[in-house]
């Protein structure tokens, strides 16, 4: 499902115009972004998952092809962790 076909079944299931919904679908997903990574703060939604950050340490790989080390610094990556309902209706169908 794209987030043009979410915008069009809300405004469907709410009679709100398409234009007004796709503008709080855009608000939703900055506001998501904005606090990961700008802030590092981790997002809960009640009933449905939490978006969080998590923390990768440094480490060295391999380059195989070409026989050296390289060094991978420390980052941050966005993550999804469904809830504990949402993991059991995917898993009743």
């Amino acid at each position: 499902m794209t987030k043009a076909e979410i915008v069009k079944t809300i405004a469907m299931q709410t009679g709100v115009n398409a234009k007004e919904v796709s503008t709080v679908v855009e608000a939703f997903m900055e506001e998501i972004r904005t606090s990961l990574a700008n802030n590092k703060e981790n997002v809960y939604l009640r009933g449905f998952g939490s978006f969080i950050v998590k923390h990768r340490a440094q480490k060295t790989a391999r380059n195989i092809s070409k026989n050296t080390t390289l060094v991978i610094e420390a980052h941050d990556l966005p993550a999804f962790k469904p809830c504990k309902s949402f993991i059991e209706r995917m898993d009743n169908k």
